[in-house]
């Protein structure tokens, strides 16, 4: 199991335990909007959490959710962030089903 990471806002993982599937890309852009869910491993977290929220007033609004690759019926390709970078991230190419989400912490920046 390689462990992928997505930061992102309590109540939309919520919604998404509900519906099934998580569909969020980014802060603010959905899946069908990006093309894939951006992801990070263990080591790249906080600097997502700087670049995306470092302006978030309450951080415990955020969670971390934890994604066993193995449970993913989707590819996962790993790409630079931007064209150049030596830093790879990794890009979940389909919805996210919450069966493949096997923990969610509490964001503490």
């Amino acid at each position: 199991m390689t462990e992928l990471l997505h930061l992102t806002e309590r109540a939309l993982w919520e919604e998404a335990r509900e519906a099934g599937t998580y569909e969020m890309s980014t802060k603010g852009r959905t899946l069908d909007e990006v093309g894939f869910i951006h992801s990070s491993l263990r080591h790249q977290l906080p600097r997502v959490a700087r670049v995306l929220y470092g302006d978030e007033p309450d951080p415990s609004r955020l969670v971390v959710l934890v994604i066993d690759s193995n449970r993913l019926t989707v590819p996962v390709r790993y790409e630079p962030p931007v064209p150049g970078s030596e830093d790879l991230y990794p890009h979940i190419y389909g919805p996210l089903p919450v069966g493949a989400v096997v923990g969610v912490e509490d964001w503490r920046p």
